[in-house]
């Protein structure tokens, strides 16, 4: 009976141990990549040519618009770039991510080709909160 009560112990002690490393690792690893991302993107004047970018699209300017000014904030599911860099890790995956980038910059994949990506993984509540923190990041809210 006892050694059934320890292996019992010891399994629990395991998965909650599993789940703190999970938790921790992909808190890590989004982390890291939005630090990265950020760095890369403000060095290398990359920023001012995305705005431009939006700006310069309708559909896209439309796209962010849309939900960012008119939105409740206090009930987005996430409402910090970590958090949602966090989501979209979890949900995405870094690969794909990568594999996405890698499309877009070699013109394989457009940019409604991403926004069905969103879609796809994504509730209408988290993509209104991803164009919240998009807008505010853009415009320095």
């Amino acid at each position: 009976m006892r050694l059934k009560l320890y292996i019992l112990i010891v399994i629990m002690a395991l998965a909650v141990l599993g789940y703190g490393i999970y938790y921790t690792g992909t808190q890590a690893a989004s982390d890291k990549l939005m630090e990265a991302l950020s760095t890369e993107l403000i060095e290398s004047g990359e920023m001012e040519n995305i705005k431009q970018t939006i700006e310069s699209d309708p559909e896209l300017k439309v796209f962010l618009d849309d939900d960012s000014k008119s939105v409740d904030e206090s009930k987005l599911p996430f409402t910090t770039k970590e958090e949602a860099t966090r989501a979209v890790v979890n949900k995405i995956g870094i690969p794909k991510l990568q594999d996405m980038q890698s499309k877009v910059q070699q013109g394989q994949m457009t940019k409604e080709d991403l926004i069905q990506e969103a879609e796809r993984n994504f509730t209408e509540e988290e993509i209104a909160a991803l164009k919240v923190i998009a807008y505010k990041e853009l415009y320095n809210k």
